[in-house]
């Protein structure tokens, strides 16, 4: 067959593949600077797994000096979601990943080997596929839903070792010009195969820059290239986009792992230098004792848009995935507090070559030491910004209590072992909610954490009184304290731990036990940073309205 003249059927009037390969000319970066790219498909939500995957791309051009860049991969039009591109580009932008080239969040184009979203690169593909052809490589195929069926059929009945379109069951591989140029002519719709070089039996083996050496059964499909509608596979399209625009590894998720024999196989018959790939661990998470992988339909922390709805610090995330990525970063962290992250001496070899854990209890550990290490300013702001964008309400109760929520923040902040807790700004409402008077006085009995079997009405009461009348304006923390410990005895409350431990009987409670019901009556809560700070914060005349509200709530629960 003059595999010219079927290209030419095929193809008429497509540029010859010279004219891309003189317009997208190698990079000029110096010798060990990596180019890479994140490719997602515009379908929906950005999942964390995509972001996991940017991650690493990012890091790996970044601490090379090289190019980070963003290509859409739209050619399942039938999945596409308008306004997903964008989406992606915003959250992405949002965790501080700046690409090189590629697409802004207004879905404009900026770089020098675009265009950089698939369904534009159309020419780009038919250019390839119709060389492959000429080279004999390739052909068309005719076979529809029909076909598919019959072939189905006919391997069944074979009891084939394994199914697909390939050898004798390749139907369309062996058509003469005269049977292909008939069919064209009656219209039939044709998509476009490689033919497979590799046997039923052949091996394939390769240097996976994450996984190591791995070798399996080499494909032996005669792979779609290009399909019937003119639309290019992931196949063809990411081997022509990867070369074209010059990407050096290709990092990707462990699920394209099986395909790698096919894609190789592109990449041969087309004369590329082949790229290396990297093949990232999937994102799990705990299903009762089983591990799973992370569902974009059945799982909200998918969405890695929703850590920015609960408020979670963008550093924190970022933090999170890098102990993912490479398992000494946290340890590393740990002693380099306030440097960024791409400080790190990331390794792609030492990636983890299995399923990573997604664990929200340790994102949450991680967060709550990034937030504990913030300036009170840095958290103010921080839950400030969540506040204006997710919750407008709140927002303007901040403003209104700037000084109290600065103050809060403020307590025990610093040093060695700060305070952790909140892991998201959006938990402020509810960990520091007392410290806001719309909020305080919304409360009903049921949101103090009085024990009343050990504290009843009556006590409440009376040590809410001795309390108002000890108290003192100018005293410090430890005056405060003091105050306390030496006036205490004259309700029957034990001043020293060690005594009322040994004799609990001879006493109404502890001085623990009175601090913790001054602390429930101001603030709703067992636990809270530095009360004697706390009562600063809010002052005298506060305080007894306080404790006014809440025996008023007790007396008439009783």
């Amino acid at each position: 067959m003059d595999n010219n003249k079927l290209a030419e059927l095929l193809f008429p009037n497509v540029k010859d593949c010279s004219f891309y390969e003189n317009k997208y000319k190698e990079r000029d970066l110096k010798e060990d600077a990596q180019v890479t790219r994140f490719a997602p498909s515009p379908t929906g939500f950005l999942h964390i797994g995509g972001l996991f995957s940017a991650l690493v791309s990012f890091l790996v051009a970044k601490k090379s000096g090289g190019k980070f860049f963003l290509r859409l991969e739209d050619t399942d039009q039938e999945r596409k979601v308008v306004g997903a591109d964008k989406l992606l580009v915003s959250v992405l932008q949002k965790f501080g990943l700046q690409f090189d080239e590629g697409l802004d969040s207004i879905g404009q184009e900026f770089g020098d080997y675009g265009p950089y979203v698939q369904s534009e690169r159309m020419d780009i593909y038919k250019s390839y596929a119709k060389k492959l052809v000429e080279m004999g490589l390739a052909y068309p195929c005719f076979c529809g839903d029909e076909q598919a069926k019959e072939l189905e059929e006919m391997q069944a009945k074979d009891n084939t070792e394994k199914r697909g379109y390939y050898g004798k069951y390749a139907r369309c591989r062996n058509l003469t010009y005269a049977e292909i140029e008939e069919k064209i002519n009656k219209g039939l719709p044709f998509a476009i195969r490689l033919k497979c070089q590799y046997k039923l039996g052949d091996r394939f083996k390769f240097k996976d820059k994450v996984k190591g050496e791995i070798e399996m059964d080499a494909n032996i499909n005669d792979a779609v290239i290009l399909k019937s509608n003119g639309l290019p596979p992931y196949n063809l399209a990411h081997a022509v986009d990867d070369h074209l625009m010059r990407t050096t590894v290709v990092i990707r998720g462990e699920d394209w792992l099986s395909a790698t024999s096919e894609h190789s196989q592109i990449f041969e018959a087309l004369n590329f230098a082949p790229i290396p790939y990297a093949h990232l661990p999937q994102l799990e998470k705990m299903d009762g004792t089983s591990r799973r992988k992370l569902s974009k339909r059945k799982d909200p922390e998918a969405d890695a848009s929703l850590f920015f709805k609960q408020g979670y610090p963008k550093e924190a995330i970022i933090d999170y995935l890098m102990t993912l990525i490479n398992s000494d970063f946290e340890i590393w962290r740990s002693k380099n507090r306030n440097v960024s992250y791409l400080d790190f001496d990331f390794k792609l070899n030492k990636v983890s070559k299995s399923g990573s854990l997604f664990d929200m209890v340790k994102l949450n550990d991680v967060s709550k030491n990034h937030i504990a290490y913030l300036s009170a300013e840095e958290v103010f702001n921080g839950i400030m910004g969540w506040a204006n964008a997710y919750d407008q309400d709140f927002a303007k109760m901040i403003e209104n209590n700037e000084e109290k929520l600065k103050g809060v923040l403020s307590i025990d902040r610093g040093g060695d072992k700060p305070r952790k807790d909140i892991a998201k700004y959006s938990e402020v409402k509810d960990v520091f909610g007392y410290m806001f008077d719309d909020i305080y006085y919304s409360y009903n009995l049921n949101n103090f954490e009085f024990d009343f079997e050990k504290y009843n009405a009556d006590l409440i009461k009376e040590v809410a009184n001795h309390y108002l009348s000890i108290y003192n304006e100018n005293d410090d923390k430890q005056e405060w304290f003091n105050r306390i410990k030496e006036n205490i005895e004259v309700i029957g409350f034990a001043s020293d731990m060690k005594v009322y431990k040994a004799n609990p009987e001879n006493y109404k409670g502890s001085v623990a036990d009175y601090t913790t019901i001054i602390r429930v009556l101001l603030t709703s809560k067992k636990n809270t940073p530095d009360l004697s700070s706390i009562i600063s914060l809010l002052g005298k005349e506060e305080m007894q309205k306080r404790f006014n509200f809440a025996l008023k709530l007790i007396n008439n629960q009783q």
